[in-house]
C-alpha cells in the first residue's frame, strides 16, 4: 500500500475515534475506515406514493437483491481524511458534509475505494428507498421510521436553521439514522419518471440532466421530508442542503 494512503487510512482512524469525545456525538467503527454499513436484505416492495407529488406516481412493484447501506450520513471527518479539505458550510467533524456535489462525491468514492480495496458507491434511488421504509422490517410510516417527524428527522419542524450531529435522533426498523431530514442524500440514479410496471434492481435512465436526491433536509417541511418524495439536481449542482450515504454490493 503507498506511503499516501496508509497516511489516509490512519487519519481517518484518528479523527473518527476524536469525534467520540462529545457525548452527543456517536463513534462510528465498524470496519478499518470508519465507514458503519448495515446488511439490507434483499425482497420486493412497492415504491413510489400515488398520494404524493405527481412524480412519486405510479407506485410499482421493485424486487431487490441484498445490499449494504451506511448506518449514518457521511460526516465530515470521514470526507476530510480522504479529501483533504472540508466544502461544508456548517462545520463540525461529526455533522454531515454538505455542499458537495454529485460529481464531488464520485471522486471522494474513487479515492475512498482505492484506498480501502473496497467498492463504495452511492445507492439507487429504489435501495435508498426500501431502506428508509425498513426493507422485509418495514412498518407504513411516513417518515423513515416514525410517522412523527420530530422523532426521527432534523426538519424544519425543530427551527434549528443548521445540520445536526448524526445519529441524535430515533433509528429506523433497519437502524439506519437520519434518512429523513439533515441533509438530502444524493443516490446514483439519473432522474426518470416511474412506470407501472415491476422492474428488478433499477438503476435508472441510462442518460440523463439530473441526478435523484432523497430524505428531505434540516429546511424541509413534513411534506418534503417523506420516505417517498424525490428531488434532483444538475450532478455539479452543490448546497448546504445535499450530502450523502454509502452503500455497497454484496
Amino acid at each position: 500500500m503507498k506511503l499516501k494512503n496508509l497516511i489516509s487510512i490512519l487519519l481517518l482512524n484518528m479523527v473518527i475515534i476524536g469525534c467520540s469525545k462529545d457525548e452527543d456525538t456517536l463513534t462510528i467503527s465498524n470496519d478499518f475506515k470508519g465507514i458503519d454499513m448495515v446488511v439490507v436484505k434483499g425482497g420486493t416492495f412497492l415504491m413510489g406514493s400515488n398520494d404524493g407529488d405527481r412524480y412519486e406516481k405510479p407506485v410499482h412493484s421493485v424486487s431487490l437483491s441484498s445490499f449494504e447501506i451506511g448506518k449514518y450520513e457521511v460526516i465530515q471527518a470521514q470526507w476530510v481524511a480522504i479529501m483533504g479539505d472540508n466544502p461544508s458550510y456548517f462545520k463540525g467533524d461529526s455533522l454531515p458534509v454538505e455542499n458537495v456535489s454529485w460529481n464531488d462525491i464520485q471522486i471522494f468514492i474513487a479515492k475512498l475505494n482505492e484506498q480501502t480495496n473496497k467498492t463504495y458507491r452511492l445507492p439507487t434511488e429504489a435501495e435508498w428507498e426500501y431502506a428508509a421504509s425498513g426493507g422485509l422490517e418495514a412498518l407504513p410510516t411516513i417518515y423513515s421510521g416514525s410517522n412523527s417527524i420530530v422523532d426521527v428527522a432534523w426538519s424544519a419542524e425543530d427551527k434549528e436553521y443548521t445540520t445536526q450531529k448524526i445519529g441524535r435522533k430515533q433509528a429506523n426498523e433497519l437502524g439506519l439514522y437520519d434518512m429523513s431530514g439533515n441533509v438530502s442524500e444524493w443516490c446514483s440514479n439519473w432522474y426518470g419518471i416511474y412506470y407501472e410496471d415491476s422492474v428488478t434492481n433499477p438503476k435508472g435512465p441510462s442518460t440523463g440532466s439530473k441526478r435523484i436526491s432523497r430524505g428531505g433536509s434540516w429546511s424541509s417541511n413534513d411534506f418534503f421530508t417523506r420516505i417517498t418524495i424525490r428531488n434532483f439536481n444538475e450532478p455539479d449542482h452543490k448546497t448546504y442542503l445535499k450530502g450523502f450515504r454509502l452503500a455497497r454490493s454484496l
